[in-house]
C-alpha cells in the first residue's frame, strides 16, 4: 500500500461516521496522477499554499487599511488563524481535518484589496452578486496557473464557496470554516482596534464579556468550545445559544464601534474612489492590464476580466497601479553625460 492509501484506511478506522472520507471524493474536473504520499485533500492544500494567491493575501487589508504597524493582522494572518481554529474543531469531532484545513486556507483567495470596501467596487462597478467567496473559486478554477487553475476537488471548492452569508456547506468540515471564520475575526478585531486604541475591552457590554471572557485566548476558548459541544456526535455543526447570542451580539457591537468607525475606515472613501478610477480605465484601455487578463478579453466580457485583474491586487500594487496612471511624476532634468 502507498501512504496516501495508508492514511485513507486510517480514516476509515478512526474517524467519527459523519466525518467525509477522501476515498468518497467527488474528484477534481481535470485528469490527474495520484499522488501515493499524500491524500487528496492534503494534496489540495499544498497547492493552495504554494498558490500566488495565497502569497497575496499577505498584502490585503483585514480591517485597517494598509497598515504600517506590522503587528496589525491582514488577509493572510487571518486566514491562518482561520485554519487553525478551524483544525482544532474538526480535530476534537473527529472529521477529516485535512479536508477542513484545506478549505480554510483557500476561503479568503478572492478578496479585492482593502477589504470589503473593495468588494462593494466590483458589486457597484461589475456585478451586484460579485463575493469574494464566488471570485475565491474563480482563482482556484480558472485564474490559477495562468488560467489552468489550481484543479481542486468538489469538497474544498464547495467549503471554500459555502463559508459565508447564508450559504451551507455540503460536508460538515466545510461548515466548520463559517464558524472558525467568524470566531478568528471577531476576537482579532477586537486585539486591533484596542491596538488603534479605537477600542478598549472595558467597552464591550460587561453581559457579553460576562459569557465569553475578558482576555482574548479565554473568548476563543470559550466559543471553540461552545462549537465543539453542540456539534459532538451530531451530523451538523452548531454553536450552543447561550455563547451563540454572546458572539452575535460581540459581531454586531463591533459594527459600530469598529466596523463603522470613522478612524479604522477613514481612508475608505479614498480606496474605493481610487477602485473605481483603476475599473473605467481598465475597462476603456483593457490592452494596459497584464497579458494574461488582457488575452481573456478574447473569451469573456472585459468587465469580468478588469474585475479578476483588480481582485487580485494587493492594497499596495493598487496604490502603485493607481499613482502610474493618474499621478504625474516631477520632472527631472536628464544628468548630462560625461
Amino acid at each position: 500500500m502507498t501512504l496516501a492509501e495508508i492514511f485513507c484506511e486510517r480514516e476509515k478506522e478512526t474517524l467519527s461516521p459523519y466525518a467525509f472520507l477522501t476515498c468518497n471524493t467527488k474528484g477534481r474536473d481535470y485528469p490527474y496522477v495520484p499522488c501515493q504520499n499524500r491524500t487528496e485533500f492534503q494534496r489540495d492544500r499544498d497547492r493552495i499554499i504554494h498558490s500566488k494567491a495565497f502569497r497575496r493575501l499577505m498584502h490585503k487589508t483585514q480591517v485597517f487599511l494598509f497598515p504600517v504597524d506590522e503587528h496589525y493582522r491582514t488577509r493572510l494572518t487571518h486566514t491562518l488563524e482561520v485554519t487553525q481554529i478551524a483544525r482544532i474543531i474538526c480535530r476534537a469531532l473527529m472529521l477529516n481535518e485535512d479536508l477542513c484545513e484545506a478549505a480554510a486556507l483557500g476561503h479568503d483567495l478572492g478578496h479585492t484589496p482593502f477589504g470589503h470596501a473593495g468588494e462593494q467596487v466590483m458589486q457597484e462597478c461589475f456585478d451586484p452578486e460579485f463575493t469574494h467567496y464566488k471570485q475565491s473559486v474563480r482563482v482556484v478554477e480558472k485564474l490559477e496557473r495562468d488560467g489552468a487553475g489550481l484543479n481542486l476537488t468538489w469538497e474544498v471548492r464547495d467549503g471554500i464557496l459555502n463559508h459565508a452569508g447564508d450559504c451551507v456547506a455540503s460536508t460538515l468540515e466545510g461548515r466548520i470554516i463559517k464558524f472558525a471564520d467568524r470566531i478568528a475575526y471577531i476576537n482579532h478585531d477586537i486585539d486591533d482596534a484596542c491596538r488603534a486604541g479605537i477600542l478598549k475591552i472595558e467597552d464591550i457590554p460587561k453581559s457579553i464579556i460576562d459569557v465569553v471572557g475578558k482576555r482574548h485566548g479565554e473568548r476563543i476558548n470559550t466559543m471553540v468550545t461552545a462549537v465543539i459541544d453542540a456539534s459532538k456526535d451530531k451530523p451538523d455543526i452548531s454553536i450552543t445559544p447561550e455563547v451563540g447570542q454572546a458572539m452575535d451580539d460581540l459581531r454586531s457591537f463591533l459594527f459600530e464601534a469598529v466596523y463603522r468607525n470613522p478612524i479604522a475606515k477613514g481612508e475608505e472613501a479614498k480606496a474605493k474612489v481610487m477602485l473605481r478610477e483603476l475599473f473605467s480605465y481598465f475597462v476603456k484601455y483593457p490592452e494596459k492590464m497584464p497579458e494574461f487578463y488582457y488575452k481573456n478579453t478574447k473569451n469573456e466580457p472585459v468587465e469580468r476580466c478588469v474585475c479578476d485583474y483588480i481582485s487580485s491586487m494587493t492594497d499596495r500594487y493598487a496604490i502603485d497601479i493607481f499613482k502610474s496612471i493618474f499621478v504625474p511624476s516631477v520632472w527631472q532634468k536628464p544628468s548630462e553625460e560625461y
